[in-house]
């Protein structure tokens, strides 16, 4: 019975996961075209959105951690369609996603700069996995536009 219900989850997942998709660029440009962001970087600072479009795996948090894996890292974390965001010092930094799996992503950032990370969500064994990758601006400000706010524990690193 345990297995039957994880194979009908991950059904599941991998049925809501392939019916996400995305407008056309020209569409998502002219949906965010006086969009205003609902924040802008610190002075001196870059400031980074993650946000997590698709509605599988809602129940699994995905929590973000900047440079190392420990809890004082934590910046924050994810449910389905939400998004969080944080500043940071300028230089090379790692943003790391925990859910079943650890992901990974590398940023080098600029003062004043907007960078833009999507949490996609695998099929796990036991519970959603993550991916990490960059996305471009338009496409990053129409998720910040359409998906709610997660829970942002800091807004610093």
């Amino acid at each position: 019975m345990k297995k039957m219900t994880v194979l009908l989850l991950g059904l599941l997942i991998t049925f809501a996961s392939g019916c996400a998709t995305l407008p056309s660029p020209d569409v998502m440009r002219t949906e965010i075209m006086n969009y205003q962001l609902p924040q802008l970087p610190e002075e001196g600072k870059a400031l980074v959105y993650v946000v997590r479009p698709e509605f599988a795996g809602g129940i699994v948090r995905f929590n973000v951690f900047v440079d190392d894996q420990e809890a004082e890292s934590e910046m924050g974390y994810t449910r389905n369609q939400q998004y969080i965001y944080f500043n940071l010092m300028p230089g090379s930094h790692k943003i790391y996603s925990k859910a079943e799996n650890w992901a990974e992503v590398d940023v080098d950032v600029k003062p004043g700069e907007i960078i833009f990370i999507k949490q996609e969500v695998k099929m796990g064994i036991i519970m959603a996995r993550n991916a990490l990758s960059i996305i471009e601006e338009d496409e990053g400000k129409y998720h910040v536009k359409t998906l709610k706010k997660g829970e942002i524990i800091k807004t610093d690193k």
